[in-house]
């Protein structure tokens, strides 16, 4: 064959090779246009899932790893079930009966020896801490209209203390009551009942009781006082 001959089909093998080349990167680059449109159609695309923007915003693995670290598997972070036993359990959530005030509030002194207290004692107790002698031959506590919020009385029969002779009168103890539904504010003159009673225990050396003849305690003047 002519040497000539020869390169001019060397040429044009090459310049084939050539065009098929490019014929082959223009229909690949076609294909990925189309591929392209497609995803964007359907909200797709894998560049722009849900999956790359959630690993954007939180690790996962980070996540259970915490959450096993701390006492709880991955699995159980989160189950239906818990929401419907809360919203159940909500449904089912009452607010405990509010108790009823007792219709007379009725607390004592007594003494602590073997003596019992003296009525000038008492007296001049009873005017320490404002209570003041009544018609009915007991000591009361009188509201700025002059009305009885509680009285106070010896705790023997007929419960009065004389008006006269108060230093040969005695009395083992003492007893205060008051009537909350006769009252219009019966927490406040309630709290200045116990103050006044605290009071006078202190003075007088005795011991305070409660409507059962049993010591005094803060959980009995709390739930007394919750009830008003």
């Amino acid at each position: 064959m002519d040497k000539e001959i020869l390169r001019i089909v060397i040429i044009a093998t090459g310049m084939l090779v050539v065009i098929g080349m490019l014929v082959w990167a223009y229909i690949k680059d076609k294909k990925a246009r189309e591929d392209m449109d497609f995803y964007d159609d359907a909200g797709d695309h894998p560049l722009t899932s849900d999956a790359s923007d959630i690993k954007g915003d939180f690790d996962i693995a980070s996540l259970a790893a915490s959450e096993s670290h701390a006492g709880v598997h991955p699995h159980e972070y989160y189950d239906e079930d818990d929401d419907e036993d809360y919203y159940e359990q909500d449904d089912d959530i009452e607010p405990p009966p509010r108790a009823t005030a007792p219709a007379i509030i009725q607390f004592s002194i007594i003494t602590k020896a073997d003596e019992d207290f003296n009525g000038a004692d008492l007296v001049e107790a009873f005017e320490a801490v404002g209570l003041e002698y009544g018609s009915l031959k007991i000591f009361e506590r009188l509201d700025a209209n002059r009305l009885v919020d509680y009285g106070v009385a010896c705790i023997v029969e007929p419960g009065t203390f004389p008006d006269k002779d108060l230093e040969n009168f005695y009395c083992p103890g003492i007893v205060f009551f008051m009537q909350p539904e006769a009252l219009d504010d019966a927490p406040a003159v309630f709290d200045d009942y116990v103050e006044t009673i605290n009071t006078l225990a202190a003075k007088l050396d005795g011991v305070i009781l409660d409507h059962r003849r049993q010591p005094l305690t803060e959980a009995t003047v709390q739930a007394i006082r919750q009830s008003l």
